[in-house]
Order: C-alpha cells, then structure tokens, then sequence
C-alpha cells in the first residue's frame, strides 16, 4: 500500500468530473487500499474521493465512527459510483477539507439523504444516512463533479475561516 499525494486548490484537476467504474477487479481494490491509507494519513481526514488524489473515477471512502458525532453512521464505507437519489432538511455546518487544508468553512447541506452504490466488488446497496455522515456522503460526492466546499460557501467574507494550526505549547503558528 501506498500513501498518495493529496491534490491541493488551485489544483485544476479537483474540478474535473469523475467518471463511472466499470471495472471491479484486483487494480481498482490496490488503488482502494492506497486510498484508505492516504486518508487514515490525513490529519481527522473521515473522508476522502478518488478526484483528490488525482483519478478521475466515483469512487469515495467515509468513515465516522471516530468523530465527535458519531451517531447514527455505517463505519467504514467504500461506495463505488455513489449517487444521492434523495435529500431532506437543510443544516449550516463547519466543513475542513484535504485539498483545502488551510480553511474551514460553513456550508449548507441536507440532514438526511438516501445514496445507492456499488462496493468494490460491484454489488449494489442502498443507505439511508443523517447529520455527520450524511454531510461527509455530500462532500465527498461534491468531490467526483468537481466541487469543492469553498464553492458552496453562501459568503466568502463571513463563512470561510482560516484553520488554526498549533505548536507543542499551544502557540499559534502562523
């Protein structure tokens, strides 16, 4: 296993969309483990899609089992050609992002949705998903059309914030 590199904005390629998976064989489940690993690698990283490391393919990882919220969740999902069929409610939440990773910001998504999928070995499953997980789902689909957290932000100005990055100590880096 391999721990790739994490495309970072302005990076063009973070707004291609990502193209379906048709094949399901040994090539795709080594490039879903070196995904797992780059995104255990990230710092809180509870998701992370093919299109951040560079591969134009629909293919996302979720886990929040080991967040502040995690109830309701599934644990660990891989979901291969992930694809919301419906949405309810709208909740203003604090997104951070890999590719983004000096900003945080506040962004509106649904409170629960239904996403149907395929897993790595191409059998299809359905999921109905609220509050983290379901937010985490959203971003990480956001991710395979090419949208970034940034661009969904209602204002710049008032719900972008720099992250704060600390030293042993408890000084601020800057």
């Amino acid at each position: 296993m391999a721990i790739l590199e994490i495309l970072k904005l302005p990076d063009s390629r973070l707004k291609e969309i990502a193209e379906e998976v048709t094949s399901f064989d040994d090539e795709l489940h080594r490039f879903i483990d070196d995904l797992e690993e780059t995104r255990l690698d990230g710092p809180a990283a509870v998701g992370i899609a093919a299109t951040q490391v560079g591969r134009l393919q629909r293919i996302v990882i979720i886990d929040c089992s080991n967040t502040r919220k995690p109830v309701p969740n599934h644990g660990r999902l891989v979901l291969v050609n992930p694809e919301i069929t419906e949405w309810d409610g709208f909740e203003l939440g604090r997104e951070g992002c890999l590719s983004v990773p000096d900003y945080t910001g506040n962004v509106i998504r649904a409170e629960k949705i239904k996403v149907k999928a395929m897993d790595p070995a191409g059998l299809a499953s359905e999921y109905e998903m609220e509050g983290f997980e379901a937010r985490a789902l959203q971003h990480e689909v956001d991710h395979l059309d090419g949208i970034l957290f940034v661009d969904r932000l209602v204002s710049r100005r008032t719900d972008l914030f720099q992250r704060k990055v600390y030293r042993k100590g408890g000084a601020q880096k800057t």
